[in-house]
C-alpha cells in the first residue's frame, strides 16, 4: 500500500451502558482496525455510554469529562501504541455550566491536535441536544495528521453543505461525521427506508461536491425509544460506497481510500474551480425576503 492509498477504520458498536465497559469495547475496536493495517481510525458520536439526550436530565452533566481528561488520555495511549489517528467524540466539560459535544483529533504518535466542537445542535423528540449542548465556537477545522488531512463534523452538522465545504476548503481530505442516528419506534415501518436513504444520500453528496471521501460511523442497537440504524460507510469522490457496515450487529470496517481519486474528481467535475465566490454573500443571512 503505497502513500496514495489511505486506510481508514470505522468502529461501530452497540452501547455496553457505562464508560468504562465502552471505552474497553472502543479501545478494542481501534486495536482490531489498527492490526487491519487501519491508519485513521472512528468512533461513534459519544461512544462512552447510551445516547442520553433522549430526556432532559441535569444529572446527566456528570457525565461530561475536560478535553484533556481520563477518556482522552487512553485514547491518546492507544494512538501512539498502535500508529494510527484516532477521531473520537466525547461529551465535553469545557467550564462550569459550558458543555459541547467533541470531536478530539489524536496523532499517531498519541499528540492531541486539537478538539472540533458541534456546531449544529438538533432539538427534536428523543434528540433534546440544546439541552445538553453549547455550539462549538471555534469553526471548521481541518488537522493536518501523519496520515493526512482530516476534518471532523458531528452528526447533525451532516446535513449541512456549508459545514462540509468550509472543512473541504481548509484541506480536508477525508470528512469524518461520528454519528447518533436512529429511527423512533412509531416511525420505522413509514419512515424508516426513507429517512435512512436521505442521510446517506446527503453525505455523499458531500463526497461529490467537495472531491473528498465521506466516513461516517453510526451506532447500533435498542436505546430506549430509538432503534439506532447502524449502516456505517465509506463514500469516495464520485458518491460511490466502498463499503456499509450492517444494520443492527457491532462491526469494524478497514477500507482502502485512494488519494488519487480526489485529484481525478476535481479535474474532470471542477466545483471548486467553477464555484462563484463573488455571489455567495447572502448565504450568511437567515432568509432572503
Amino acid at each position: 500500500m503505497g502513500d496514495e492509498v489511505l486506510r481508514v477504520g470505522l468502529v461501530q458498536m452497540k452501547s455496553a451502558g457505562g464508560a468504562e465497559a465502552n471505552l474497553e469495547k472502543a479501545l478494542a475496536g481501534v486495536a482490531e482496525a489498527a492490526g487491519r493495517g487501519a491508519q485513521i481510525v472512528g468512533l461513534q458520536e459519544l461512544f462512552l455510554g447510551d445516547y442520553f439526550c433522549q430526556t432532559e436530565d441535569a444529572a446527566r452533566f456528570d457525565l461530561a469529562e475536560p478535553i484533556p481528561g481520563p477518556s482522552s488520555a487512553a485514547l491518546s495511549e492507544a494512538a501512539k501504541r498502535h500508529g494510527v489517528v484516532i477521531v473520537a467524540s466525547i461529551f465535553e466539560k469545557r467550564a462550569e455550566g459550558v458543555f459541547h459535544n467533541s470531536a478530539p483529533i489524536f496523532d499517531t504518535d498519541g499528540t492531541l491536535l486539537g478538539v472540533y466542537r458541534k456546531m449544529h445542535i438538533p432539538d427534536d423528540p428523543l434528540y433534546y441536544e440544546k439541552y445538553y449542548f453549547t455550539p462549538g465556537d471555534n469553526g471548521f477545522i481541518s488537522f493536518p495528521t501523519a496520515r493526512g488531512s482530516v476534518g471532523a463534523l458531528i452528526c447533525w452538522d451532516q446535513w449541512f453543505p456549508e459545514a462540509a465545504r468550509l472543512t473541504a476548503l481548509r484541506g480536508a481530505e477525508v470528512l469524518f461525521y461520528p454519528t447518533a442516528i436512529g429511527w423512533h419506534h412509531s416511525e420505522k415501518e413509514r419512515y424508516g427506508i426513507s429517512q435512512q436513504s436521505a442521510w446517506e444520500t446527503m453525505q455523499r453528496s458531500h463526497a461529490i461536491a467537495n472531491g473528498v471521501f465521506v466516513v461516517a460511523i453510526n451506532r447500533v442497537g435498542i436505546e430506549g425509544g430509538l432503534e439506532f440504524w447502524g449502516g456505517s460507510f465509506v463514500s469516495d469522490p464520485f458518491g460511490n460506497v466502498l463499503a456499509r457496515a450492517s444494520a443492527d450487529r457491532e462491526e469494524v470496517l478497514v477500507v482502502d481510500c485512494d488519494r488519487r481519486l480526489i485529484a481525478e474528481t476535481r479535474r474532470n467535475w471542477p466545483f471548486l474551480r467553477d464555484r462563484r465566490i463573488d455571489a455567495y454573500g447572502e448565504v450568511g443571512k437567515r432568509f432572503i425576503d
